[in-house]
């Protein structure tokens, strides 16, 4: 199967900081890819850099800008908008042929066409991250990033959010998200991308990682990213 996202040897600098480090990977449609990793690991940096939000310092993302749909953790929305309203001002910016059936399409899919005139001020937490969502989906891009999308959700909009995001992919979408959840990617990633300070260490399975700290069972993903970062520091330190 060929890769529907490529990302080559990308590294990102500000100034004297080196936030990403050659990093590489691929992923397939239809895949659920986890980016996880410590605070100021470089995951939101590497979500925006594949949607082409700001461009790398060195390396190459494949497809290009305009290929990936973006949905940054501090949504977009215009509030005093309605969530067609949203959809529809989203579709002429993306150079949608057909904004009105990118609307209806997305309301479609997303189960809002009950709240489709309600103002997105007036919606929940859960409901606005589906429209957030929408947005980045309503140019039809195979690939979509995700960034901590479902922070701030009560448990029950946490399930509902899961659902959609998991039908996108068993529909061939390819989705890469990034999480402080560790549990979700357990749950939901078929794999699992471990960055820290920049550097990619670990691209598999979950389960490979649990492996990889000891965890033979179904343990807990959290307390294997745990023992996993702290056995390659102490690998790095010993090797100084």
């Amino acid at each position: 199967m060929s890769a529907a996202l490529t990302v080559s040897a990308v590294s990102k600098r500000y100034g004297e900081l080196e936030a990403l480090r050659e990093v590489t990977l691929q992923a397939h449609p239809g895949e659920l890819v986890a980016v996880i990793g410590p605070n100021g690991a470089g995951k939101t940096t590497l979500l925006s850099i594949i949607a082409g939000a700001q461009a790398p310092t060195a390396g190459s993302v494949e497809p290009g800008p305009g290929r990936v749909g973006w949905a940054p953790q501090q949504t977009a929305l215009y509030s005093k908008l309605s969530v067609a309203e949203n959809l529809e001002l989203f579709a002429h910016l993306e150079g949608v042929a057909d904004p009105a059936a990118a609307v209806e399409r997305m309301l479609e899919q997303t189960g809002l066409h009950e709240r489709a005139d309600e103002r997105v001020a007036r919606l929940s937490g859960g409901n606005r991250q589906r429209v957030n969502v929408a947005l980045g989906l309503i140019g039809q891009p195979p690939v979509l990033a995700l960034d901590e999308p479902s922070a701030s959700l009560d448990p029950a909009q946490r399930e509902r959010l899961w659902s959609f995001i998991v039908g996108l992919a068993r529909a061939g979408t390819t989705v890469v998200f990034s999480t402080h959840n560790v549990n979700e990617a357990q749950r939901y990633a078929d794999r699992v991308i471990v960055l820290a300070e920049g550097q990619l260490l670990f691209d598999d399975a979950p389960a490979a990682l649990l492996r990889e700290a000891g965890d033979e069972g179904e343990g807990d993903l959290e307390r294997a990213l745990v023992v996993f970062l702290a056995q390659r520091a102490a690998d790095g330190e010993q090797r100084a």
